[in-house]
Formats: structure tokens, sequence, C-alpha cells
């Protein structure tokens, strides 16, 4: 299905109507090239592309700042009150963490006035500024890593796949864990149980429990779970031979990912970087790369575009696809 259709059925009801009609009105091509839509009340509406931001006018038509379509502070409450159906308080944890993921896996970042109770944050308020993330679904957007991922018959390499944000790290995994899950016929993979830990509802995009996006057939995700909680509470209940999940960071988050490891159990995840060498100075990550406890890493990058292989390296460091082997992105 086209991304703007994807966008219409997902997103644009969620969006005040005069939002949701600028974008419906605006180029497919700019909005199939769109990683974010910012909406600030008093600014101009604008789409955060891998060239740069455009603005948009109120016919959809990109324009310079001073033509563009200015957001007002309904525009943003209305989206917030579609977006909370009506009810921001049935939100606080979101609100808490800074950000409501919706259907389809779209995240919506929230700034805002923070309200502070016993020197922690307790929610926000008068919420005035919006960051909405555009998730994709893109079938094969792994092609170039799955390779360097999976050996015959069921084998799942540990993998860390890092990126700057915006960089297709989420796309990359969700369709990592599409091909473990069915299996991957031209590399004789036949495919393994997948459990998939989504912390921030982005990867599965579930409704109700159940994945909206296709992440095979024997998948099993735990929605808006916390990444070391769900690591092994799959461990125990679902016997998952790999466990896919976003953003490591904390320290919980590396001893669960020893106790896959060390309970036979594959982890292909990410983390905000540069490269490996990155990551290796990060507190708590960094002593799983002094450990070796990942077998691959995977390096992404936005040039030439978002989801490009720059570098996969072995856990030791040997370079496996360097960028002098040709460079390669989904689409």
């Amino acid at each position: 299905m086209p991304h703007g259709a994807v966008l219409a059925q997902t997103l644009y009801p969620l969006l005040a109507p005069a939002v949701a009609g600028i974008l419906r009105a605006a180029p497919s091509a700019l909005l199939a090239r769109a990683a974010e839509i910012r909406l600030r009340t008093g600014q101009p509406l604008s789409l955060v592309t891998g060239g740069g931001d455009v603005f948009l006018d109120s016919t959809g038509r990109p324009s310079q700042p001073a033509a563009a379509y200015i957001a007002s502070g309904a525009d943003v409450a209305k989206t917030l009150q579609l977006v909370s159906r009506n009810s921001l308080y049935a939100f606080e944890e979101e609100l808490r963490q800074g950000f409501i993921t919706v259907a389809g896996g779209h995240r919506i970042g929230l700034a805002g006035q923070a309200v502070m109770a016993g020197g922690e944050l307790k929610t926000l308020k008068n919420i005035a500024a919006l960051n909405i993330r555009l998730a994709r679904e893109i079938n094969g957007a792994a092609d170039a890593v799955a390779p360097y991922v999976v050996a015959a018959p069921r084998q799942v390499l540990s993998t860390l796949v890092i990126s700057p944000p915006r960089c297709g790290k989420t796309t990359v995994l969700r369709d990592l864990a599409r091909q473990l899950s069915g299996g991957i016929a031209g590399l004789g993979f036949a495919g393994v149980q997948v459990g998939v830990v989504d912390e921030r509802s982005e990867l599965a995009a579930c409704q109700d429990g159940v994945p909206t996006a296709d992440l095979g057939p024997r998948a099993d995700v735990l929605d808006g779970c916390p990444k070391a909680v769900g690591m092994l509470m799959l461990i125990r209940s679902m016997a998952p031979q790999a466990i896919v999940t976003d953003e490591l960071g904390r320290e919980a988050d590396a001893m669960a990912v020893r106790e896959a490891r060390h309970a036979g159990v594959a982890v292909v995840a990410s983390a905000h970087g540069r490269d490996a060498a990155d990551i290796a100075a990060r507190p708590h990550i960094g002593a799983l790369v002094a450990e070796r406890v990942f077998e691959r890493y995977v390096v992404l990058t936005d040039t030439p575009a978002a989801g490009t292989v720059k570098e996969i390296t072995a856990g030791g460091g040997e370079i496996l696809y360097p960028r002098t082997k040709g460079v390669r992105a989904w689409g």
C-alpha cells in the first residue's frame, strides 16, 4: 500500500482537520520522503526529510516559512483530543515519557510545561508542540542485513543495529523480525520463534495486543512492556529462539541481554550512536561490546537515504560489509 494511503488510514484521522487536509493535498513524493511532521503553536507547519525541512502552505504546497500555514493552539489541542480520545488523563504514563504512540506505530512527541512533584516529572500540561515521527513498514528493508544475521537452517546471530536518529533503525528491526519469523528461502533459513519486546509500541504497532505490522507467523509481542522485564518474561513464557527489541541503553537492559544470551537466546536490538566504537564508550551497553555479547554490528546512515547500510562488523571487529563494497538502502 502506498505510504500516503497508509497515513490516510492510520494518522490523518487523528490530526486537526485543517492539518490533515493540508497533508492530504501535499505531493505524494514529498510525503514518501518525510520522517516527521512538526506542529508548533504559532509556527509554520513543516515536514522533516532527509534533505532538510519543508514548510507547507494551506494548499499543501512547499513554501517559504513566511507563506506557510501557521499552526494554531486549536490545531494542537484538537490533535491531542483525537489522539487521546478526549481523555489525556488516560495517557498519564505516556505524558511522563514525553510521547504517545498511535495506530500504525507513529510516535507523537510532546513539548509543553512540565508538572513536577517531589522532584520528579508528574505530567505535561499546556502542550504547544508535537513531533509526529512517521513509522514505515517496508518489506525488504533488512534484505542487505539479513545474510549477516542468519545461518542456515535456524541459527540467528545476536546483532546490534546502530545509527543516529532518523536513519531507519526501527524500520530495519521490524523487517528483520518478519524475516526471522517467516524464514528466508534464498538463504536456506527456515525461520524461528521470535519474541518482540515493543516498549514504545513502534515495532509491532499493536492494537488491543494484536500487531498491525507484519512480523511473520512465529512472532509473539509484548506491547508497551519495559525491555528488561519483557525479555525475561518472554524467555520464561514463550521460549523464543530470538528476541527483537528497540533502543537499548539502561543498565537493566544490558543485564537482560546477558540473561537472554546465557539462556541460549539470540538478541537483535538497536542503539543510538555513530558506530560500534561510539557504543563501546557508553555505560552499560559498552560493557556488552567489551564482553562480545553481540556477534554482529550493523551501522546505518541517512546518506544517500535513510536505511543505507554503512558497515557491518563481527563481534571481534572484523569488517564484513565495508562501505567500499557498495552501500545499499531499501527501495
